[in-house]
């Protein structure tokens, strides 16, 4: 379809309900590019529309693989991990207090230089801490938690306080309960100690946000910390929180865990609950946490992890993944690496690659078989998340673009009103189209247990640049379980890492997988 032609239809698809953009925003959507891919789209969904399947993520040919047990999760004395400060805080050689006070002082001292919160809950995190350290006293003990600071994206609500997600169209909006997530992590015993900053409404794989401005990579202060869960992973990385929750539409967890050097873990769709989160897109987000370390990943999805009669995409039950066979490592594992991904062009940068490279390595020293593997599959699961997502987030946000178009930050205004294109019909076709991808994906990693790509395809970019999803938003859109996990600091002082990805309600195997590569690796936090 002509250049001119696209524009007509956005133009028109835009007067038809009534969204009042003008002559400059067109302008400034093909300046963005956010229209550059829509014919290679339309030719795909062409291609594939005519198949009739059901879109079954759980699906009987995607079982999943059993992890041998253990005796538990392993034990850790590095005091910047939850597993390692739980030991100290339950000897009381620390206390919760002193913890949320060293928390705060370091959000005191660094945050106007990093840009990191969007609410700091001093007085209501003291509160917590005193009640948490009067419980740990006592002898009540609630878990590895019990008394450990974290914070939570600006997206999720916390009652008492306004959830902007990142916006100010809902700036002013209070929460009067707590979503899912964060009741679950009270139950538990940690210490909220605040709200995290993000790209506005979560749309956009950078931190640029136009509201509230952009979060800086902890590493260098001139690189971006990646989107749209920039906060949550600075904090955790930095060592203002031991964790965060983030969310992840397009690899909004993983890529900042990777521009971070932490671990981001975007679980099963389905697998943790949703409710009491801003929308962004119904069929693809995720939530999951931020940490420090894989074992910390494994224990907060514990506690995040399970059904919720708040959120129906809750399908089942959870395993505890923090004793599910976590360090019964990865001998006679079949790891497939990442050869080639249909775009046919170079998959990453040399730095990029090397990352993936070096976890492969490091697991078939320990036993693990390596299978170079080609997934030609991914050049369209990046054209077909990113149609979806725009299918979604433009239905979600149609009332506001009527009335409150002037609003929205210039990114988000042009990325929302392209969104547009898209006609009723797409949304049809483009599920059908996950469907068949679905079986397609299945049937090509079939012979392997886990698959290594590249979490991101190239360098961290400039403050405020979103990073592409190439290689993160194909499993938002298969729903399947990713981790991002740190493989090394670059030439450029800068940390890379490798994506691990398993079949749906694996993450058991994916989280095994990872902690084995992360005892060869070791693992590291940026000095402020």
């Amino acid at each position: 379809m002509p250049h001119d032609m696209i524009i007509d239809r956005l133009r028109a698809a835009l007067r038809a309900v009534g969204i009042p953009a003008t002559e400059a925003d067109f302008a400034g959507i093909i300046e963005k590019g956010f229209l550059a891919r829509f014919p290679d789209v339309e030719r795909l969904l062409d291609a594939v529309d005519q198949e009739q399947l059901p879109d079954m993520l759980d699906a009987a040919s995607l079982p999943p693989a059993s992890s041998p047990p253990n005796g538990g999760i392993p034990a850790d004395d590095d005091p910047t991990t939850i597993l390692g400060i739980a030991t100290q805080l339950q000897r009381r050689t620390i206390s919760p207090v002193e913890l949320v006070e060293q928390a705060l002082e370091r959000i005191a001292t660094h945050d106007a230089d990093l840009n990191v919160f969007q609410i700091v809950m001093a007085e209501s995190a003291l509160a917590d801490a005193r009640a948490a350290e009067t419980e740990l006293a006592t002898g009540k003990i609630r878990g590895p938690l019990h008394g450990v600071p974290v914070a939570v994206k600006d997206l999720f609500d916390v009652a008492g306080y306004p959830t902007a997600a990142g916006s100010r169209i809902r700036a002013d909006v209070m929460a009067t309960t707590d979503a899912t997530v964060v009741e679950r992590l009270r139950a538990a015993g940690a210490i909220v100690i605040g709200k995290t900053r993000m790209s506005e409404f979560a749309y956009s794989p950078g931190s640029n946000n136009a509201h509230y401005g952009p979060t800086a990579n902890p590493y260098d202060r001139q690189r971006d910390s990646g989107g749209s869960s920039s906060g949550s992973g600075v904090a955790t990385a930095t060592g203002m929180v031991f964790a965060a929750l983030g969310t992840d539409t397009g690899g909004s967890i993983r890529i900042p865990a990777a521009h971070c050097g932490i671990v981001g873990l975007k679980p099963t769709h389905g697998r943790v609950s949703l409710a009491g989160g801003f929308t962004l897109s119904w069929s693809l987000d995720h939530a999951g946490p931020m940490t420090r370390s894989v074992s910390d990943a494994a224990l907060m999805l514990s506690v995040l992890a399970g059904p919720d009669p708040r959120d129906p995409r809750t399908l089942r039950p959870a395993p505890d993944f923090t004793g599910g066979g976590l360090v019964a490592g990865v001998r006679n594992l079949r790891v497939g690496l990442l050869t080639a991904d249909g775009s046919g062009q170079p998959m990453a940068e040399a730095a990029e690659l090397a990352a993936m490279q070096r976890v492969a390595d490091v697991l078939a020293g320990q036993g693990a078989i390596v299978i170079p593997l080609e997934l030609p599959e991914l050049e369209a699961l990046r054209l077909l998340n990113q149609a979806l997502l725009a299918m979604e987030a433009a239905a979600l946000h149609l009332p506001w673009l009527r009335i409150r178009l002037d609003d929205y930050g210039e990114f988000m205004r042009h990325r929302i009103l392209a969104a547009f294109i898209y006609s009723p019909v797409d949304v049809t076709r483009v599920q059908q189209a996950r469907a068949i991808f679905r079986r397609r994906v299945a049937a090509r990693l079939a012979e392997v247990d886990l698959l290594i790509t590249p979490t991101v395809p190239g360098p961290v970019p400039a403050l405020g640049g979103p990073t592409p999803t190439s290689f993160t938003g194909p499993w938002n859109f298969l729903g399947w379980p990713a981790l991002s996990l740190p493989a090394m600091l670059g030439t450029d002082d800068l940390p890379h890492a490798a994506q691990l990805v398993a079949r749906p309600w694996n993450e058991p195997l994916l989280l095994r997988a990872a902690f084995a590569a992360e005892q060869a690796l070791g693992r590291w936090v940026p000095s402020l």
